[in-house]
């Protein structure tokens, strides 16, 4: 487990970067938080340290899956998938919807409100949960 702290959204890249230190190459991301507490803002910031252009992310309430590109040290592109479960009844839904070809494969896969698919994760999925603690502030832990 590691913990930290932000104040601002300018430190959001710092948080990434702990992130992807703490996660050693893991791909599979569930984050946990209340209304408000940050997880799109978070996974912006992600995305952006990846390359992806910034205005192609936004929350896919609706959609539930948006995918984006970036280009890997390699020079290659690979998917992004961004998940928002919010909307989703039951786990049902998820298989119906091919969750399983996302959370088995080699590519990053962001997953906001993942609680409905706990059953389904795989057993290295890095979690991350953010808690309010002021205004700006977050409580950030990597579990």
């Amino acid at each position: 487990m590691k913990e930290m702290t932000i104040n601002n959204p300018g430190e959001l890249p710092l948080a990434v970067q702990a992130l992807l230190d703490y996660a050693g190459g893991r791909k599979k991301m569930a984050f946990t938080g209340e209304i408000g507490a940050g997880k799109t803002t978070f996974i912006q910031a992600f995305c952006r340290s990846l390359g992806v252009a910034e205005a192609e992310v936004v929350s896919p309430t609706f959609a539930l899956i948006n995918e984006y590109e970036y280009t890997t040290e390699e020079g290659k592109a690979r998917p992004i998938y961004h998940m928002d479960l919010y909307r989703l009844e039951d786990i049902e839904e998820a298989l119906h919807i091919g969750i399983e070809d996302y959370l088995y494969n080699d590519d990053y896969c962001l997953i906001e409100w993942p609680e409905l698919i706990e059953a389904l994760l795989p057993e290295d999925t890095v979690r991350i949960k953010l808690q309010i603690i002021g205004d700006s502030s977050r409580k950030i832990l990597f579990l």
